[in-house]
């Protein structure tokens, strides 16, 4: 995936990892970058940094993503990339309720398959295209201190997974972002000693750059806390001794790490 002359969307784009993103994809070369974002004041702050347009929009809606998909092709071009990156972080357990558990659901899941919804038919026309999904390290490992996180996250990487098994052969290219903590207004309230536990805390124009080479090798898991491909495979390779581990890792921290977008 070239990111220079591309046309990108980007979803979450007013702050932290979005905005980094979006900062990068436009000194890459970017010929268009759209911020979409709930807050519309922060999307038009980004789209002015980086030349692009601004769209205030829900992305459960499918409807409103449509809509920026449709606004910028017509205005600008199809779409080379689009980054579903808007996120949110509940934490607790079963315990939480049905209307926080659906709306998590919506943001870190429903709102790729809007995403893909909006953009495949003009890709697999076009025989080309790019969809680019934040999940998280907790999509891959856990969450711990908040099942509804560490659940959708699993749930985005398995769309995302089968994305690339589906539509891979038919010029459809497909990466998950799995960071771990960034420091983001989401992570304002992590301390020193949980970041050093969760291997550190990074700022969002490192991920950009992960993503930046990600996307060059076409990798379907970018992370750019590297330690978390040995982790996934030690995972697999004795998912009770992974438990066992979790559960001590689970008594040496203070708060809630958390891998915001």
């Amino acid at each position: 995936m070239r990111i220079k002359d591309a046309v990108v969307i980007v979803t979450g784009g007013a702050s932290g990892i979005g905005r980094a993103l979006a900062q990068r994809f436009s000194a890459e070369g970017a010929r268009h970058v759209a911020v979409v974002d709930l807050d519309g004041d922060g999307a038009e702050v980004v789209a002015a940094e980086v030349g692009g347009t601004a769209f205030s929009a829900d992305v459960t809606s499918g409807p409103e993503v449509v809509r920026a998909v449709e606004m910028t092709e017509s205005a600008i071009g199809p779409i080379d990339l689009f980054c579903s990156n808007a996120g949110v972080f509940v934490p607790g357990g079963a315990e939480v309720d049905d209307a926080c558990w659906q709306n998590i659901w919506e943001v870190n899941v429903m709102a790729h398959v809007h995403a893909a919804r909006a953009v495949l038919p003009s890709m697999l026309s076009r025989g080309r295209g790019y969809l680019l999904q934040t999940s998280s390290a907790a999509g891959l490992l856990s969450q711990i201190g908040s099942a509804p996180y560490s659940v959708t996250k699993h749930a985005a990487i398995g769309f995302a997974e089968w994305l690339a098994i589906t539509y891979g052969d038919k010029g459809i290219g497909v990466s998950v972002l799995c960071p771990q903590a960034v420091r983001t207004r989401m992570t304002d309230g992590v301390t020193a000693r949980t970041a050093s536990v969760v291997d550190g805390m990074i700022e969002p124009d490192q991920v950009a750059d992960a993503v930046v080479a990600g996307l060059a090798d076409e990798q379907f898991l970018i992370l750019p806390h590297p330690e978390v491909l040995e982790y996934l495979r030690r995972k697999t390779s004795d998912y009770d001794r992974w438990l066992r581990g979790m559960r001590k890792l689970k008594g040496r921290l203070p708060d809630v790490p958390v891998e915001p977008q």
